[in-house]
């Protein structure tokens, strides 16, 4: 599992030109799946997403989690990000989980991060062509992988 994940002031997703999921200050997550991904890697990419101190406190050092601030947390699905470029210019997703089974971990994961952290969580739809809007707050990004 892969993610990018971006610090925003707000973000929202469209499909079909109808806004389907919307955060104010919070967490733009881009996640992508492989055939590698289960329950326990679900698990420890949601405590790391929930915990991760990217967020200022009263001296402006990143020492705040999304739980903290008690921010909101967008997650959409992009299976571009296992895209491998290091061979020619055209990328590969031969790391990034099959439809079926990547729409599976999504859903899995998605269910996690709803009922275990007290927290607004939007998302996209899988699969879907989206169109992503962010304010990148900083700008402050992170790729966290298991």
């Amino acid at each position: 599992m892969k993610a990018v994940v971006q610090r925003v002031s707000q973000a929202y997703v469209k499909v079909e030109n109808r806004i389907i999921g919307q955060i104010g200050e919070g967490l733009l997550v881009l996640i992508a799946f492989s055939d590698r991904d289960n329950d326990e890697i679900i698990k420890w990419m949601a405590n790391k997403i929930a915990n991760l101190r990217i967020f200022p406190d009263d001296e402006e050092k990143m020492n705040r989690s999304v739980l903290d601030v008690r921010g909101e947390i967008l997650i959409v699905s992009n299976f571009t990000i296992y895209g491998d470029v290091h061979k020619g210019f055209r990328p590969n997703f031969m790391n990034s989980a099959k439809p079926e089974l990547a729409e599976n971990i999504y859903n899995r994961f998605l269910a996690y991060m709803q009922s275990n952290y007290d927290l607004k969580v939007e998302s996209g739809i899988f699969g879907a062509m989206m169109d992503v809007y962010l304010v990148n707050d900083g700008p402050v990004t992170v790729i966290i992988e298991k």
